[in-house]
């Protein structure tokens, strides 16, 4: 055995400077194709969102009048009388106060005949919300 022309390797493990200033790049380059839709898909989630709840609340004004032979005097006679279990959330402001409540024509009564967003701006097909 020759004890006496062994050679030592030292292994050094870990990332340049500069391996780790190219995986940056890629990332910062990934990040700005896919934030743009994650935030757009996210706008039309609570479009969505909207327009479901809408169509829920016209329903439930709709079944109280045909019920009770007049329109709710609020919002909360349809979650008292159990035709909605919660007031929702207006998805675009994040507020249940918000709603634009529209009376009916006389001589009809109560105070509730359609509902409208309270939330500004325009959705992304150019519509106003408030026209939802």
């Amino acid at each position: 055995m020759q004890s006496g022309n062994v050679k030592k390797f030292s292994v050094k493990s870990g990332f340049t400077l500069v391996e780790m200033l190219v995986v940056l790049a890629i990332l910062a380059l990934l990040l700005t194709l896919a934030a743009p839709k994650y935030f757009s898909s996210i706008d039309r989630a609570k479009e969505a969102t909207l327009k479901q709840d809408l169509n829920t609340l016209r329903e439930s004004i709709d079944k109280f009048y045909a019920d009770n032979g007049r329109y709710p005097n609020s919002l909360k006679d349809l979650v008292e009388k159990k035709y909605i279990r919660d007031l929702p959330l207006d998805p675009i402001t994040n507020s249940t106060e918000t709603w634009q409540l529209l009376p009916p024509e006389p001589p009809l009564e109560g105070m509730v005949f359609d509902i409208k967003s309270g939330a500004e701006g325009l959705a992304k097909d150019g519509t106003a919300y408030a026209d939802w």
